[in-house]
């Protein structure tokens, strides 16, 4: 489908509202986890291409050395080959070996100017989807066709805006100036991926970097959100303790138990001070050990994460969190490695930069409402990249989409109201014309 060249940018995306409703719920059958969204990237590397645009992916935006929580050699292979088995483009695939999912969209123009890029993030979640007749995409038939795999926090939407948004600024390339990049980022679940495409270089030469999602604290119809901030740098931890096994009856003496080790150090990191300087969080969310009732454990894993308001208050946290971690394997004389298995700093909106937003939308756009703040509160890895953008003297804004919700993102529940869609491309392109002319 194409676009009316003479109408408003506005008008051009609705035109799209029944194709972007299509893709959406195509990726939502088709969820791919973290740095396996092979199926997912070669859909989106032969569409950026048909329309014109310098796409580069895999080993060109992917630093492997900073590749965090990356499934097996032999689990990569399986989605791998599931994706081609669903339609992937085998050659694609076989240059994203590895994980390297991520992508990076160029589109030049003809006139001198800046450089805006947007971030869309394309991976699922690691959740069983509902099946009752309650849940739309059952009903209609378009749920996840994956097992603990479903798309419960909107990045299907996300890839959806992004692609058509691309389709718009290919067609309204005259009103452009400049350089536009968008950003196709894998392993946003558990603050993986952006690390790697930040250290790949993706954005060093980046004027304006603009992230968005859809609901979190924009749940009503027909509203859009133009900056958010308040996100918690976040660390996630893999802590694997390893003992001597032994027979709990006849020789106990001789085992070295990690359960115990693992235990200890689950409630001591709650034991933390917690920083006077600002919100400081930490969680053991998982706990596994041991191989039979009459065995000295001798293996254990915990899975934990820190927060902190500031990227100084969640360092002081993950030190703190390593030397009890270190403690508690000293104390039943065991051994513990520990693996950072994902990250994300903290990071800050440009605050003018988002009242300039609120007042361009205001009048390029429709929206019922146009509300310039709301505190995030999680965390998000869109934060490296606004994070390097400031720090070469660029400016950064993270916004939301409205939409109502059907439960909460990550819940088995979770879908939205996807006219949403459209009116974020349309929102997307907008501010592409604007800030590239800057």
């Amino acid at each position: 489908m194409g676009v009316r060249n003479m109408a408003t940018i506005w008008q051009q995306a609705e035109e799209l509202k029944d194709e972007m409703v299509e893709r959406r719920r195509d990726l939502h059958r088709h969820p791919e986890t973290g740095w396996t969204e092979f199926r997912t990237a070669s859909m989106i590397i032969g569409e950026l291409k048909n329309l014109g645009y310098d796409v580069k992916f895999g080993d060109d935006v992917i630093d492997e050395k900073s590749m965090m929580g990356v499934p097996s050699e032999a689990e990569l292979a399986d989605y791998m080959q599931r994706a081609i088995s669903e339609g992937a483009d085998p050659e694609l695939v076989k240059k994203m070996a590895g994980g390297k999912t991520g992508i990076v969209a160029t589109l030049k123009t003809d006139k001198p100017g800046k450089t805006v890029a947007f971030r869309f993030d394309m991976d699922c979640n690691d959740v069983e989807e509902e099946r009752s007749e309650e849940h739309r995409p059952a009903k209609e038939s378009f749920a996840s066709e994956h097992k603990k795999a479903m798309h419960a926090c909107g990045h299907d939407g996300h890839v959806t805006i992004g692609l058509s948004a691309a389709k718009l600024l290919a067609a309204n390339k005259a009103r452009l100036a400049g350089t536009i990049k968008l950003i196709f980022q894998p392993a946003e679940e558990g603050v993986r991926g952006a690390f790697a495409m930040m250290n790949a270089g993706v954005v060093d030469d980046v004027d304006y970097l603009f992230g968005g999602h859809i609901g979190f604290k924009a749940t009503t119809n027909n509203c859009l959100v133009t900056m958010t901030d308040g996100f918690l740098a976040t660390t996630k931890l893999d802590a694997e303790f390893t003992g001597v096994s032994a027979h709990a009856g006849a020789a106990p003496e001789q085992g070295k138990n990690a359960l115990l080790a693992a235990a200890q150090a689950a409630i001591s990191l709650n034991t933390i001070p917690r920083h006077s300087k600002g919100s400081s969080r930490i969680n053991v969310g998982v706990l596994n050990a041991g191989t039979g009732r009459n065995v000295v454990p001798d293996i254990a894993a915990i899975k934990l994460e820190t927060r902190g308001a500031t990227t100084e208050i969640d360092e002081y946290m993950v030190t703190e969190a390593k030397r009890i971690l270190n403690a508690c394997a000293a104390m039943y004389d065991v051994k513990v490695k520990i693996t950072m298995a994902g990250a994300a700093p903290a990071c800050f909106a440009d605050k003018e930069l988002g009242h300039e937003v609120a007042e361009l939308i205001e009048e390029k756009c429709h929206y019922d409402e146009v509300v310039e703040y709301v505190d995030m509160g999680g965390s998000e890895d869109c934060g490296y990249f606004m994070e390097r953008v400031q720090q070469h003297g660029g400016r950064a804004l993270y916004m939301m989409y409205g939409t109502k919700i059907a439960a909460g993102h990550h819940n088995s529940h979770f879908d939205f109201n996807e006219d949403c869609l459209w009116k974020a491309a349309a929102t997307v392109t907008e501010i592409a014309v604007h800030f590239s002319n800057k």
